[in-house]
């Protein structure tokens, strides 16, 4: 089994020739579709995920292998979730969950794109919140 445990590992031997081989297995896990905004549905893509996150976290002291396992955390919720189809919003606010618990500052630059701004109030707003929540830790 590999560290992700997500591949098995088997030597074999090919009774023809004689001669000995490796195989890998991958487990294959299938996640609930993504239904957008406009209700048209999409595969999850996990490197779709990935890539916001690297964004939102772009030049913050947050490594590559934190954002694997926030989006560990994200995949086991998705996969738990029981659901042939999950909405984008839900997804978007398990990835801001992760951002949040990672990083403050790459919280409030996902949010500020993913919630999709009007104004300097609803930014104000996300600000006061991350700063409530730091102040109680």
């Amino acid at each position: 089994m590999s560290e992700e445990g997500d591949t098995v590992r088997r030597r074999r031997k090919c009774e023809a020739c004689d001669r000995r081989f490796t195989t890998y297995e991958r487990i294959e896990l299938f996640f609930p579709a993504v239904v957008k905004k406009n209700g048209s549905r999409v595969d999850y893509d996990r490197n779709k995920v990935k890539d916001s996150m690297r964004l939102a976290l772009r030049k913050r002291p947050v490594s590559a292998e934190a954002i694997d396992e926030a989006i560990a955390r994200i995949e086991e919720k998705l996969l738990s979730h029981g659901e042939k189809e999950i909405g984008s919003d839900r997804v978007g606010e398990l990835v801001m969950r992760e951002l949040k618990r990672l990083d403050k500052i790459g919280y409030i630059r996902f949010a500020s794109v993913y919630r999709s701004f009007e104004d300097l109030a609803e930014f104000r707003d996300v600000l006061d919140e991350v700063s409530a929540t730091s102040v109680r830790k």
